[in-house]
């Protein structure tokens, strides 16, 4: 990953509302939830909602797809992992059980 790519997606997720947000569309799995039960959830009106999302799906940190009249919007698993994988990449000067708990977060049997 590149460093631009990092900042963005760590910028992405350095704000109250898009983390709370990110953290319940991970919770939610790969099916996600539709715009209208994030906004219901977070307590949200739908254009500060429609902001955070856009700001994630351009770090590529949400997707969206189409459901009918719903727009579903799902946690980038993916793009997740390589944030985390880029931030814990030579761990502690060779030590790497020193962030063990953290490499095997990355690992895709960790996560859904």
């Amino acid at each position: 990953m590149e460093l631009e790519l990092a900042v963005k997606r760590l910028s992405a997720l350095a704000q109250e509302g898009r983390l709370a947000v990110f953290r319940l569309l991970v919770k939610a799995g790969p099916d996600g939830l539709a715009a209208g039960e994030i906004a219901q959830a977070m307590g949200l009106p739908p254009n500060t909602l429609s902001a955070q999302l856009t700001i994630l799906a351009n770090a590529g940190m949400v997707a969206s797809r189409r459901a009918g009249r719903s727009v579903i919007y799902s946690a980038q698993f993916d793009g997740m992992n390589e944030l985390l994988a880029y931030l814990v990449d030579d761990c502690c000067q060779g030590k790497p059980e020193i962030c063990m708990p953290a490499a095997q977060a990355v690992k895709p049997s960790a996560c859904c």
